[in-house]
C-alpha cells in the first residue's frame, strides 16, 4: 500500500530498483527536493559488458501512473497489448514523423493541454528518442548501450556532413539546422521528430504495473554545483552569454510546441563535460509540458500528514516521524523556526546540509553531523565530563594545535585541513556494517579485513578526525552489522541498546548545553570561519583546489559571511531556570519585575541580531518566479481562441513535409554566410536601449511563457553577481512597490538592461525567447559558435563528430568565424581528436588540428591545441600520431607558437616515441622528425633536448631507430660535431657503464648496464662511417684509449655485450686498414690473447667448447653467437689473421701457438684456412648486426627509407658534405687523405664552423647523471653552471644595457652605448657570433630592450619607446609622454640596416656604475618595459611611478596607471617590471591572463597592482636601495634584487609578503635571471647562483656564494663589470653584457 502525498525513502527506492533490474543497475545515491532521504528519481550506475569500458550513470525517475492522466495513455496506447513496444522517434533516419494517424488525432481529456498541438505530438516532440514499453530487464542493457555507442542521433550528422561537403543532404540536416535558428529561430513550428540539442534527452519511457521510469543520461555537473563550488569555471562574460543563449534556443523551442517550463532554475540546467547546457524539462512536479490533473490537488499540495516512507511496511516507517520539517523550505522561515525552538537542531542542520549540497547516500558527499560526546560517560546537563567542545573543528581535536601550527608554517600552500570534513572513508567506515563489501574494498580498503573497523562507538570517535553522520541519530540499524566476522557496533554501557542509545545521543545534541554551542561548530563547518582571518584563528583554512576554473559537482559552500547567532530558546530557558533557582514567589516575581526590562532590552537585542543575520543571508532562498502557485493550478498555455486559430491554420498534418520546414536554399556557402563575423563587435548600450524599446512593442503569448522570462532574467542576473537576484522579502517589495533590489546595482549597465526587460512587473511587457535571442547582448561570435558546435553535441558516434567538424572546418568555417569563435569552439571539438582513432578518422583529426593552429592565436594554440597534440604522441600507436610526426606539421607549429614553446611541449613526447617498446612506424617518423630539426635547432639545444635525452635512454629500451637518430645528426652535423661532442659523451658512457659492472650492485642495475653499453657500442659503430681514419685512431684507439678493447678486457660483463664489441671492433679493424689495427689495436688486445690463451676453461675441455664444431658455431637467424668468453678466440684471431696475414698477426701476438692449437683442436680451424673461408666468416661476423640490437649499419632502416623515399629533402646549408654524410658509406683504404692534410683543413675550418664555441658536455658530466636516472627523457636533467666563459665578442662601444634573447635561441639583441654615446641595438648570430643587422635611431642611451612575440618587432627604450622590424631595422612608431612629443622626431628611412666599420673601432665611452639610472630623471620619460605576451600589450614604467599601456599592434597608447606617492615625499621612478606568472616555464601548454602586475621602484618599494582593476593590491618596502630587477617564476612569487646586496623571494600568498632573503654579494645586485628553480645574480664583476627551493644553510640563512667568471681556454678571469644577464634555457648557456660593451658566452 501508498499513501498518497508521500514518496519512497531511499532504501525502499534501491530494493524497487533492484527488483525491477536485478543486478544489472547499481543504486548510486537518491535525488531528494528535501532534506530527508526521500524521493523518487536515482541516480544508478551501468556496468557495460565489456569490461575495458568504464560504467555510466543515469537518472532512473519513478512517475506514478493514473489512469486518467494523458501521458499515461500515451504510454499505454504506445504499449500494445500483446507486449510490443514501440519508438518515439523515427528509426529510419530520415527524420520522418513516427505518429500513425490514429495518434494525429488524439486529445486528451483529463488534463488542462489544449494548446497548440495535442499531448501526443508534444511528447513525441519533447522525447523523440524515447523507447516507450515495458520494463524488461534487458531492456536497459539495450538502451544504455545504444546510448553509449552514440547511435541514436548519427543519420543527423552524416546529413550535416554531406551539406557541409556541397553534397545532397536529405531533410534531417536542415531540419535541425531549423533547430538551431537557421534562417532565423521561428516560435510556430510544427513539431517533428529531431531532438533539440539543448533539450534533455530521454532514452526511455518504460511501464510497469504502478511507475512510469524515465531514464535520462546523468551529467556530472548542474548549473547550481558550478555557481556554488567553482563559480570561475564560468571563465568570461562571453561564456555566460553562450550558456544564455543555448538556454534561450531550448526555451524558444519549447514556448513554439505550446510548451512552458514552469521551474527554470539552476539545478536544472545539466552541464555536460564540455561544459554544454542540457535544459531538464522532466520534472516530476511538473511533468515539464503542463500536464497537471484538472481534478484535485497537485502533489505538492498534498502535505502528508507525518514524515515517512509511502510503503506501509517501510522498515524506516518511524525514524522521521517526529520531525517537522515542511514546506515551505526557504531559508528564513527554516531559522526562524529554529531560532524560536520549533525546529530541532537536527532538523536545522539536515536543513544546511541540503543548502550546501549534500546527498543522502552520495557517500562522497553525505550529510555531515557534529560529534557532540565523547562517549567516555553518560552526558549530563549538570556535568562537563563527557561533552565535545564544538568551538573546535573535529580535525583540530584529532590533530592539535601544534601539529595544525606546524603544517600551516611549513606548507607550500598554507592551510590547516587537507581534506573535507566528512571523508568518503569516513562514511564507509561509519556504515561498513550495512554496505555491501564491493564498497568497502573500493573506499576503505581492497582486501577486507573485518577486524580493522573500530568495534565500539568511542573507539570510532577517537580513530576518526571526522564528524558524525546524521543515521547516529536517527537510525539504530546502523549498528548491526550484515557481514559474516563483522561483530556489531557495541555501544557505550551507559545505554542498554542501539535503540536507547539512539535515544540519549538525539538527546544530547537537542540539549541545551549543545544548543548554546552548536552555532560554533555551525561558523567551522558552513559559516564565517571557513575563509578569511577567522579561518586562521579557528585552525581551519582548508588546502585550496590546485585548478581553481575545473568545474566540480561537490565542494565546501560556505553560506554565511557573518557570525551565527545563538538560539533564543537557550536564553529563555536559562532565565527561566534563574527564576525557579530563587526561593519563594515573591521573590522570583520581584526580581522579574525588577529584570523585566533588562531580560526584554536583551531579548530584543538577540531579535535584532538574528534579524540582522537573517537579512544577511537571504540569498540561501532564491525564487526564480513569482507565482509559483498559480503556475499549479490548472491554466492553458494560449487561450483557446488563439487555439483555435491556429489548428485552423495549421498545414494538412498528412503531408510530412510540411512538418519539416525544408528549406532548399540552405547550403554550405549560406552556412559561410550564417556564420561569417565582419568584425569583432561589442555591445553597444545605445544598441540595448534600441532594442529594449523595440522589445516592449511585442507581448509574451501567455503568463505562463512570460514566467520562464522572469526566470531567465534571475538566471542571469545570477550568472554575473555569483548570487541569486530575489529572494522571498526582496521579491515581494519589488512586486508591491516596483524597487528592484539592491544587487541591480552591481549588474554591468548591458546586462542590466536585460535583466530589467525580462523581469518586468507586467508579463505582457517581457520580451519573448526569441527576441531575446536575437538581440544584441548576444554578439555574432556567440551565434557562430553555436551553429557550429551544436552538431558535436548529438548523440552520434565521435568520428561521425569528427568528420563534420574536420569538414566544415576546412571549408573555411574557423577562419570565416574569427579567432575568438575559434577559441571558443576549440574545446568542443578538440576532444574528438584526441581519442583512439581509425585511420580513416586520423585523417580527419589531422586536418582538425591543422585548421585550428592555423585560425587561434598562439596563447590560444598553447593553451587548447598543444595539450591534444602531447596527449596523442604519448598515447599507443595510431595513424594520426605518424601524420603528426611530419615535418610540415611541426613547422606549422614553429611558426604560430615559437620553437621554445615546442621544445617544452612537444619535442619531449617526440623522444618518448623512441623508447620502451615503440611501434615501428611511429619510430621511424620521430627519428626522422628528429634528424631533420637537428640542424635548424642549432648545436646546443640538439646537444642538450635530443642528444643527451636518447643516451640516458641508453639501456631501457631504445630502439633502433633512436641509435639511428643518434648517428644521422652526426653525420647531418659533420666530422667536427662527432669528435668534439658526441665521441667525448659516448666513452664516457662507456666507462660509466663498465664501472657499474665491476661494482657489487644489484642485478637490474647491471642488467641496465649491459644494454646501455651494448647501445653506446652500437651507436659508435654507426658515426665512424662518417670519420676519416686518422680520427679515428687518434681520439677512438690510440694511447690505450679504445673503448671496445676495454669493453672485451672485462670478465663480468654478459657474453652478447662481448659479442657486440667484438664485431664493432673488428668493423673499425676494417675501417682503419691492417697497418692501423697492427700498430694501435693488437697491443690493446694483448693481456686478453694471453688470458684466453692461458685459460683453463679452453684446454680442460669445457662444455660449451667441448661440443662439435656445428654446436660451436651455433647461428640464430642466420647469425654466429658465441656461448661463453672461450669463443672470442673464433670471433676475433680469424678475423685478424683475415685482415694482417698469418704472418704479422704471429708476430703482433706472442701467444699465437696456443691460440691456433685451440682453434685446431675445438673448431678444426687451421692458418692455411685464411683464404676464402676467413675472409667470408669475417664478413659474417663483421657485416652482420648482433640480435641484441638491429642497429643503423643494417641495410633496413625505417627511418633511412622514410629520409630517402618520402621527399625529405636536406637541408641546403650542408651542401655537398651533409648530402655525403647524409648515407654512411665505408670509404677504401686507398682514398682518404694523409693525416697533414687532414689536420690542416680542421685547423684552417674550425672557427667558419657554426657553433666552434659550443663546449663538449662531457667536461661537466658526471657519471652519476646516466646511472641515477631510470626514467625517459621527460625527466629533467640537472644544470651544473660551471662560471664559464665560452666566447667574447665586443658589441658595444660603451655599456651593454640591456639583452634580450629570441625565442629560437639563435639570435640575441643586445642594447648599449654607440658612437658619440646615443643608443644602439645589435642583431647577432650565436651560431657563428656575429652581428647581422642593428638599429641606430636612438639619441639616448637604450636602457631596455623587449622582444613583442613573434611579430618580428622590436621595443627599445631611451625615454621614449622605439618599436622596429628587426629584419629591416626600419623604424615603424614611437611612443612618448606628452612632454615628449615634440623631442627625439626621427625619419624610419635615416637609419642603415648594416653596420659600418668605425662602429667597432670607437674607443670605450664613459660607463655608468651598475647601468642603473642615477642620474635626476625626467618624470614623464619612460624608464623600463615589460611584454605581456598573453593579451599582446607593452606595458612601460615612467620617471613619476606610472604605468602605460601601450598597444603595439594598434600603434596607440592605452590606459595610465597612476601609483601613489605615500611610501616618500617625492614620487620615485619604476626601474623594473613583471606580470604574474611571466617567467613561468609552461610545460603543459596551459596559459593564463596575469592576475597581477609588480613595480620595483628606485626608492625600494614594491607596488602590486591588480590587472582587471589597476588597483594597487599592495605596497611595502621591499629592499633598503633601488630595486633593480622583478621576476615572477610562478603565479604566487615574486623574486626582487636590489643595490641594497640582496636578492628575496616573496610567497604572495600570504596577507602580509614575507620574503626569504639571499645574501652573500659585497655590491649591489644589479640584475638577475631565472630559469625553474636555478636563479642567477649579477654584481660588479661577479655572479651569485641561488636556488627557489630555499634551501638554507645550518644557521637559517640563505647565502649566495659569488664566483667570477674564467675564460674556458686559458682560465683568466673576468674583471668586467657585468651589467645585464640572460639565460637561454634549453641550450644550458646564460649570457652576460658588460659595462666595457662585451657580450659573453657562458655556461
Amino acid at each position: 500500500m501508498m499513501e498518497e502525498g508521500k514518496e519512497m525513502c531511499f532504501e525502499c527506492l534501491e530494493r524497487r530498483i533492484k527488483l525491477d533490474w536485478s543486478d544489472q543497475l547499481q543504486f548510486c545515491y537518491g535525488i531528494s527536493d528535501s532534506p530527508l532521504p526521500f524521493g523518487s528519481s536515482a541516480v544508478v550506475q551501468f556496468s557495460p559488458t565489456n569490461p575495458s569500458a568504464p560504467p555510466s550513470q543515469f537518472i532512473l525517475s519513478y512517475l506514478p501512473t493514473h489512469t486518467h492522466h494523458c501521458f499515461s495513455k500515451y504510454i499505454n496506447q504506445c504499449t500494445l497489448p500483446n507486449g510490443e513496444e514501440t519508438e518515439m522517434g523515427s528509426e529510419s533516419g530520415t527524420g520522418s514523423t513516427c505518429l500513425s494517424d490514429s495518434l494525429m488525432g488524439y486529445e486528451c481529456c483529463a488534463c488542462n493541454h489544449c494548446g497548440k498541438f495535442s499531448s501526443l505530438r508534444t511528447i513525441t516532440a519533447l522525447a523523440p528518442l524515447a523507447h516507450v514499453g515495458i520494463s524488461y530487464c534487458s531492456t536497459f542493457q539495450e538502451l544504455a548501450s545504444s546510448f553509449l555507442s552514440g547511435t541514436l542521433e548519427d543519420h543527423i550528422v552524416s546529413s550535416l556532413n554531406l551539406l557541409v561537403q556541397g553534397k545532397a543532404a536529405g531533410r534531417d540536416g536542415v531540419n535541425y539546422l531549423h533547430l538551431l535558428g537557421v534562417p532565423s529561430f521561428d516560435e510556430n513550428s510544427i513539431p517533428g521528430c529531431l531532438r533539440h540539442p539543448n533539450i534533455a534527452p530521454v532514452l526511455g519511457l518504460l511501464k510497469t504495473h504502478d511507475y512510469i521510469n524515465l531514464l535520462l543520461p546523468k551529467t556530472p555537473y548542474n548549473l547550481e554545483n558550478i555557481l556554488h563550488y567553482s563559480s570561475t569555471a564560468l571563465k568570461s562574460d562571453w561564456h555566460m552569454r553562450f550558456l544564455m543563449y543555448q538556454l534561450l534556443s531550448a526555451l524558444t523551442y519549447l514556448h513554439g510546441l505550446g510548451v512552458f517550463h514552469g521551474n527554470l532554475c539552476p539545478s536544472n540546467v545539466m552541464l555536460t563535460d564540455s561544459g554544454w547546457a542540457w535544459l531538464r524539462i522532466w520534472d516530476s512536479t511538473m511533468l515539464g509540458f503542463n500536464l497537471c490533473f484538472k481534478h484535485g490537488k497537485s502533489n505538492n499540495s498534498c502535505i502528508p500528514s507525518k514524515v515517512g516512507c509511502c510503503i506501509e511496511d517501510c522498515l524506516s516507517q518511524g525514524l522521521y516521524a517526529d520531525l517537522k520539517l515542511s514546506p515551505p523550505l526557504d531559508w528564513n522561515s527554516q531559522f526562524n523556526r529554529w531560532w524560536r525552538g520549533e525546529l530541532s537542531n537536527f532538523e536545522y542542520l539536515l536543513f544546511l546540509n541540503k543548502l550546501v549540497g549534500r546527498r543522502w547516500g552520495d557517500h562522497t558527499f553525505h550529510p555531515v553531523m557534529p560529534w557532540v560526546i565523547d562517549f567516555s560517560t553518560k552526558p549530563s546537563e549538570n556535568s562537563d565530563s563527557g561533552w565535545r567542545d564544538l568551538s573546535k573543528s573535529k580535525w583540530r581535536l584529532a590533530k592539535g594545535d601544534e601539529q595544525l601550527d606546524f603544517t600551516y608554517s611549513t606548507s607550500e600552500v598554507p592551510h590547516h585541513v587537507s581534506d573535507e570534513c566528512l571523508s568518503e572513508l569516513a562514511v564507509c567506515s561509519y556504515k561498513a556494517r550495512r554496505l555491501p563489501l564491493s564498497v568497502l574494498r573500493m573506499a576503505v580498503r581492497s582486501v577486507y579485513e573485518p577486524n580493522e573497523y573500530p568495534s565500539t562507538m568511542q573507539r570510532l570517535y577517537q580513530w576518526t578526525p571526522d564528524e558524525c553522520i546524521p543515521e547516529f541519530y536517527c537510525d539504530p540499524r546502523i549498528f548491526y552489522s550484515q557481514h559474516s566476522g563483522m561483530t556489531d557496533l557495541a555501544v557505550p554501557s551507559w545505554a542498554g541498546t542501539p535503540e536507547e542509545f539512539i535515544k540519549l545521543h538525539r538527546k544530547a545534541l537537542e540539549s541545551n548545553r549543545v544548543s548554546r554551542q552548536i552555532h560554533h561548530w555551525i561558523d567551522i563547518n558552513f559559516g564565517f570561519k571557513m575563509s578569511g582571518p577567522a579561518a586562521v584563528a579557528a585552525k581551519n583554512v582548508m588546502l585550496s583546489s590546485s585548478e581553481p576554473t575545473k568545474p566540480r559537482s561537490i565542494g565546501r559552500r560556505q553560506l554565511f559571511t557573518k557570525p551565527h547567532p545563538t538560539r533564543q530558546v537557550v536564553i529563555q530557558e536559562a532565565r527561566d531556570s534563574t527564576k525557579e533557582s530563587v526561593v519563594g514567589r515573591d521573590q522570583a516575581h520581584k526580581i522579574d519585575n525588577e529584570k523585566s526590562f533588562v531580560y526584554k532590552t536583551s531579548c530584543l537585542q538577540e531579535l535584532e541580531e538574528a534579524s540582522i543575520f537573517s537579512e544577511h543571508a537571504r540569498h540561501l532562498s532564491p525564487l526564480y518566479f513569482h507565482d509559483q502557485e498559480n503556475l499549479m493550478k490548472q491554466s492553458s498555455y494560449f487561450k483557446e481562441t488563439q487555439s483555435k486559430n491556429l489548428e485552423k491554420s495549421a498545414p494538412n498534418p498528412h503531408d510530412i513535409s510540411n512538418y519539416f520546414g525544408f528549406l532548399s536554399d540552405v547550403d554550405l556557402n549560406y552556412l559561410l554566410e550564417h556564420i561569417d563575423i565582419q568584425d569583432e563587435d561589442s555591445t553597444g548600450y545605445q544598441e540595448l536601449l534600441l532594442w529594449r524599446q523595440k522589445s516592449c512593442l511585442s507581448k509574451t503569448s501567455s503568463k505562463e511563457v512570460g514566467e520562464d522570462i522572469f526566470s531567465v532574467g534571475c538566471l542571469l542576473a545570477e550568472l554575473y553577481l555569483r548570487k541569486p537576484l530575489f529572494c522571498s522579502s526582496s521579491l515581494a517589495t519589488y512586486l508591491e512597490g516596483g524597487v528592484f533590489p539592491a544587487l541591480m546595482q552591481e549588474l554591468p549597465s548591458h546586462v542590466k538592461v536585460l535583466v530589467e526587460a525580462c523581469i518586468e512587473k507586467d508579463w505582457t511587457r517581457r520580451p519573448s525567447a526569441k527576441s531575446l535571442l536575437e538581440s544584441p547582448f548576444f554578439p555574432s561570435t556567440v551565434k557562430s559558435v553555436y551553429l557550429f558546435t551544436a552538431p558535436l553535441q548529438i548523440l552520434a558516434t565521435d568520428g561521425s563528430r569528427l568528420q563534420y567538424a574536420a569538414n566544415f572546418a576546412k571549408q573555411g568555417a574557423l577562419k570565416t568565424m574569427g579567432t575568438l569563435a575559434a577559441e571558443m569552439c576549440a574545446p568542443y571539438c578538440l576532444p574528438l581528436a584526441s581519442t583512439p582513432l581509425s585511420d580513416a578518422e586520423a585523417e580527419s583529426a589531422y586536418i582538425l588540428l591543422k585548421e585550428f593552429i592555423k585560425c587561434l592565436t598562439p596563447k590560444s594554440v598553447k593553451a587548447l591545441v598543444l595539450p591534444v597534440i602531447q596527449k596523442i604522441l604519448q598515447a599507443s600507436y595510431s595513424h594520426l600520431k605518424v601524420s603528426l610526426l611530419q615535418d610540415s606539421f611541426v613547422r606549422e607549429i614553429w611558426n604560430q607558437i615559437g620553437k621554445q614553446t615546442y621544445l617544452e611541449t612537444i619535442h619531449p613526447s617526440v623522444i618518448s616515441n623512441l623508447y620502451i617498446s615503440p611501434h615501428k612506424s611511429s619510430a621511424a617518423a620521430a627519428s626522422v622528425l628528429l634528424i631533420c630539426s637537428s640542424e635548424e635547432l642549432g648545436v646546443p639545444i640538439t646537444v642538450h633536448q635530443t642528444i643527451l635525452p636518447l643516451i640516458h635512454c641508453f639501456g631501457k629500451g631504445l630502439c633502433p631507430d633512436g641509435i639511428d637518430v643518434l648517428v644521422r645528426i652526426g653525420g647531418l652535423l659533420g666530422e667536427t660535431f662527432i669528435l668534439k661532442q658526441m665521441l667525448p659523451l659516448l666513452k664516457h658512457v662507456a666507462h660509466s657503464c663498465i664501472d657499474v659492472s665491476s661494482m657489487n650492485k644489484p642485478e637490474p642495475m647491471h642488467s641496465w648496464s649491459s644494454s646501455a653499453l651494448v647501445d653506446c657500442l652500437m651507436t659508435l659503430d654507426g658515426l665512424v662511417a662518417f670519420l676519416p681514419r686518422e680520427a679515428i685512431v687518434k681520439d677512438l684507439i690510440e694511447d690505450k684509449r679504445c673503448v671496445h678493447a676495454l669493453v672485451l678486457m672485462q670478465t663480468n660483463l654478459e657474453i652478447t655485450v662481448l659479442q657486440v664489441a667484438a664485431t664493432t671492433l673488428m668493423a673499425i679493424c676494417q675501417r682503419i686498414g691492417p697497418e692501423f689495427t697492427a700498430l694501435h689495436v693488437l697491443p690493446q688486445l694483448k693481456v686478453l690473447f694471453d688470458e684466453l690463451a692461458f685459460s683453463q676453461e679452453g684446454f680442460n675441455g669445457s662444455k660449451s667448447l667441448g661440443k662439435s664444431l656445428k654446436a660451436s658455431k651455433s647461428k640464430v637467424d642466420g647469425e654466429f653467437q658465441i656461448e661463453s668468453r672461450m669463443d672470442l678466440v673464433l670471433l676475433l684471431y680469424p678475423s685478424f689473421c683475415s685482415l694482417l696475414g698469418i704472418e704479422k698477426l704471429r708476430q703482433c701476438c706472442t701467444t699465437w701457438l696456443l691460440l691456433e692449437q685451440f682453434l685446431l683442436r675445438f673448431h678444426n680451424w687451421k692458418s692455411e684456412y685464411t683464404g676464402e673461408t676467413s675472409r667470408s666468416g669475417l664478413e659474417n661476423v663483421v657485416a652482420k648486426v648482433p640480435l641484441l640490437s638491429k642497429g643503423p649499419t643494417s641495410d633496413y632502416s625505417p627511418a633511412k627509407l622514410l629520409l630517402n623515399g618520402v621527399g625529405w629533402s636536406i637541408p641546403q646549408s650542408q651542401g655537398i658534405r651533409s648530402s655525403k654524410n647524409l648515407m654512411p658509406q665505408r670509404r677504401l683504404a686507398n682514398a682518404h687523405q694523409s693525416s697533414v692534410q687532414t689536420h690542416e683543413s680542421a685547423s684552417n675550418h674550425i672557427k667558419s664552423e657554426p657553433w666552434f664555441w659550443f663546449p663538449v658536455p662531457a667536461a661537466s658530466w658526471d657519471g652519476s647523471d646516466l646511472l641515477g636516472r631510470f626514467g625517459g627523457p621527460k625527466d629533467e636533467f640537472p644544470w651544473k653552471i660551471r662560471a664559464s666563459v665560452l666566447s667574447s665578442v665586443h658589441a658595444h662601444q660603451g655599456a651593454l644595457r640591456s639583452l634580450a634573447v629570441c625565442q629560437d635561441e639563435n639570435t640575441v639583441f643586445t642594447a648599449g652605448i654607440g658612437p658619440g654615446f646615443k643608443g644602439t641595438v645589435q642583431k647577432w648570430d650565436l651560431a657563428r657570433i656575429n652581428c647581422v643587422s642593428g638599429y641606430y635611431g636612438h639619441e639616448e642611451v637604450v636602457n631596455d630592450i623587449c622582444i613583442l612575440s613573434m611579430s618580428g618587432r622590436i621595443a627599445s627604450c631611451d625615454g621614449t619607446v622605439h618599436v622596429w622590424d628587426s629584419q629591416s631595422g626600419k623604424l615603424i612608431t614611437v611612443f612618448s609622454e606628452p612632454s615628449m612629443d615634440s623631442l627625439h622626431l626621427v625619419s624610419p628611412s635615416a637609419y642603415s640596416t648594416k653596420i659600418s666599420a668605425d662602429h667597432v673601432d670607437m674607443s670605450n665611452s664613459n660607463k655608468s656604475s651598475s647601468g642603473v639610472l642615477g642620474s635626476p630623471f625626467d618624470e614623464s620619460l619612460y624608464t623600463c618595459m615589460h611584454y605581456l605576451e598573453l593579451v599582446e600589450k607593452l606595458m612601460v614604467g615612467t620617471g613619476n611611478g606610472s604605468l602605460r599601456f601601450i598597444d603595439v599592434s594598434q600603434g596607440r597608447k592605452l590606459h595610465l596607471w597612476k601609483g601613489e606617492f605615500s611610501e616618500s615625499a617625492f614620487p620615485s621612478l619604476v626601474s623594473a617590471i613583471c606580470s604574474c606568472g611571466s617567467d613561468k616555464e609552461r610545460g603543459n601548454g596551459a596559459s593564463a591572463s596575469p592576475s597581477w602586475i609588480a613595480a620595483g621602484l628606485s626608492s625600494g618599494h614594491c607596488r602590486l597592482f591588480d590587472v582587471r582593476s589597476g588597483c594597487v593590491i599592495a605596497c611595502w618596502r621591499a629592499h633598503d636601495g633601488y630595486v633593480t630587477k622583478l621576476a615572477a617564476p610562478e603565479d604566487h612569487l615574486l623574486v626582487s634584487s636590489s643595490l641594497d646586496r640582496t636578492l628575496k623571494i616573496w610567497d604572495l600568498r600570504r596577507n602580509l609578503p614575507t620574503p626569504v632573503t639571499f645574501k652573500g654579494h659585497t655590491d649591489g645586485v644589479s640584475s638577475f635571471s631565472v630559469w625553474r628553480q636555478d636563479v642567477i645574480s649579477i654584481s660588479k664583476n661577479k655572479i651569485g647562483l641561488s636556488s627557489l627551493a630555499r634551501s638554507a644553510d645550518e644557521d637559517e640563512q640563505h647565502r649566495i656564494i659569488p664566483q667570477k667568471l674564467y675564460t674556458s681556454d686559458h682560465g683568466g678571469r673576468n674583471m668586467s663589470v657585468l651589467s645585464s644577464i640572460s639565460i637561454i634555457p634549453f641550450s644550458r648557456l646564460f649570457l652576460v653584457g658588460t659595462e666595457d660593451g662585451y657580450l659573453r658566452i657562458c655556461c
